[in-house]
């Protein structure tokens, strides 16, 4: 073979491939084509399918949300006729009451026309008598004229002048008794500078014996313990009962109120928050617990610790926390607990110079002033509850008189007690010892305090800010809020009915909800 027909087989074999690969394409196409045509319309169909599905699904939730719409639609009708029913019952209970007030209203008028003419009647009657008493007092004057001579007009003037005579006396009279009474008057208001002046004679005292001072390191502390809004110092007055006050004093705190148990438990439990750094009401109220609890035995202790030290035994457990009590009272300005000691240890040396019972006498001498530091403080003198409470708790029955005779309540029977009053006049005969004022100001505010516990549904009371403020506690299950606005007005009306005060009282009642729950 040449060269030209290789050439040409090959161009032919070119041809022929080029034909069939065309032909093979042309096919290759025509199938992807159809399997793209019958792809197109199964999407299409699968697409009708879900459109058809979710046009189902879209028909039942509109459905069901109209239902729903129907059905709160249905209720809030029920309800709107539920209300106009109760209304309309009201309306018609309304119209009842109204129609019987009308009726009454008609039966009133009619018995106030009958008696209205029933009175025309009467006033008739009343003219005819008057014009007949007329008639016979006319009658009578002219015999009263014929028998005495005398004419209406002179009588008059001779009663004129009778009467003026008589006016005469009683105002000579009056005027004795205007003078009288303006030396009473002078008396009193003599006395009245002097009670005012004793007054502010004690003020020093009442504020020795009403304050106490809490020292911190740094002002920076007071903020702390006023807490957020003041809900700290809140919280520590309500649990206390002592007013806080947290002023512009450097690195001080006062504690205020009458009561020095009170106020030592205010100071410790301030103390120990303090110290501890954490200052909230939870904790608050838990430390002030903790520390009445810590005061009732330090007293308990200071009572056990002062009768062995005077060497007296078998003396009742009532009696010695009553001992240990003394230590947070005072007596005329005097403290309690070391007047009824000296009284104690005097008795014990008079007695022995005298030959009587040591031992007997010590004892009357330091339960002589135990009815001052009850808890209840009934109102009785203070030597006839000391006796009442020895007799409670079987004391000898010269003890029980020597308690109850040394202010003279009692008669004395016995050698002891005319000792005790002595050594009680020995042990309080100081200058600046007695101060009634400063008494008489702790008793007002313990009344005030009782006065407000005496009404059910309150927890606690406290009579703050010397006096001028009482604060009552309710409880939130038994008054309400409408019933605590009523509380308040009954206290302040009743204290002002029954108490002397000078200035005025406010009274705030509170009334505090809680809900507690514990995650376990």
């Amino acid at each position: 073979m040449d060269i030209i027909q290789i050439v040409l087989y090959v161009l032919l074999g070119i041809g022929a491939g080029i034909v069939i690969g065309r032909f093979l394409l042309r096919k290759l196409f025509r199938n992807q084509e159809m399997g793209a045509q019958n792809k197109a319309k199964k999407i299409l169909k699968d697409a009708e399918t879900n459109a058809e599905i979710l046009k189902k699904d879209k028909l039942l939730e509109a459905r069901e949300k109209f239902l729903q719409m129907k059905a709160e639609h249905e209720q809030e009708i029920n309800s709107k006729n539920n209300a106009i029913n109760q209304r309309e019952n009201s309306i018609k209970q309304k119209e009842q009451s109204i129609t019987q007030k009308l009726d009454n209203l008609t039966k009133k008028e009619e018995e106030l026309v009958a008696a209205k003419g029933n009175l025309e009647k009467q006033t008739e009657i009343t003219k005819k008598k008057q014009e007949d008493v007329d008639a016979l007092k006319n009658q009578h004057i002219q015999q009263m004229e014929a028998i005495a001579g005398l004419s209406a007009e002179d009588a008059k003037n001779q009663l004129i002048d009778s009467l003026r005579e008589e006016a005469r006396t009683q105002a000579m009279i009056q005027i004795k008794d205007i003078v009288d009474e303006a030396k009473l008057t002078a008396n009193k208001e003599a006395k009245k500078v002097v009670i005012q002046t004793i007054q502010r004679t004690a003020t020093e005292s009442a504020i020795e014996n009403t304050v106490s001072i809490f020292n911190i390191e740094n002002d920076e502390i007071k903020g702390r313990v006023i807490g957020r809004e003041g809900r700290n110092i809140r919280a520590l007055e309500a649990a206390t009962g002592i007013e806080i006050i947290v002023d512009d004093t450097p690195e001080a705190i006062i504690l205020s109120g009458f009561d020095p148990v009170r106020r030592e438990i205010a100071r410790l439990a301030l103390h120990r928050l303090v110290t501890d750094g954490r200052i909230h009401p939870a904790r608050i109220e838990e430390v002030v617990a903790k520390t009445k609890k810590q005061i009732e035995d330090e007293i308990v202790e200071i009572g056990e610790r002062t009768v062995i030290d005077l060497g007296i035994h078998g003396l009742h457990p009532e009696l010695i926390r009553m001992v240990g009590r003394m230590r947070y009272r005072s007596s005329y300005g005097q403290n309690l607990l070391q007047h009824s000691r000296e009284v104690a240890n005097f008795c014990a040396t008079m007695a022995a110079e005298l030959g009587l019972n040591v031992k007997m006498a010590k004892r009357a001498g330091l339960l002589h002033d135990i009815g001052k530091v009850p808890d209840d403080n009934p109102e009785l003198p203070h030597a006839i509850l000391g006796m009442q409470l020895a007799e409670k708790y079987k004391e000898h029955p010269e003890v029980c008189n020597a308690i109850g005779a040394h202010h003279d309540e009692v008669e004395m029977t016995s050698m002891i007690s005319p000792i005790i009053q002595a050594c009680d006049a020995i042990s309080g005969a100081r200058p600046g010892a007695r101060r009634e004022v400063v008494e008489s100001y702790i008793r007002r505010l313990k009344e005030l305090e009782s006065l407000a516990l005496s009404y059910p549904g309150v927890e606690k009371t406290f009579a703050i800010q010397a006096g001028r403020e009482l604060r009552v506690v309710v409880e939130s299950e038994r008054i309400s809020d409408a019933a605590a606005e009523i509380l308040a007005a009954d206290i302040s009306n009743r204290i002002q009915t029954e108490m002397t005060y000078p200035g005025q009282i406010k009274v705030t009642v509170i009334r505090e909800t809680r809900s507690v729950a514990y995650a376990k």
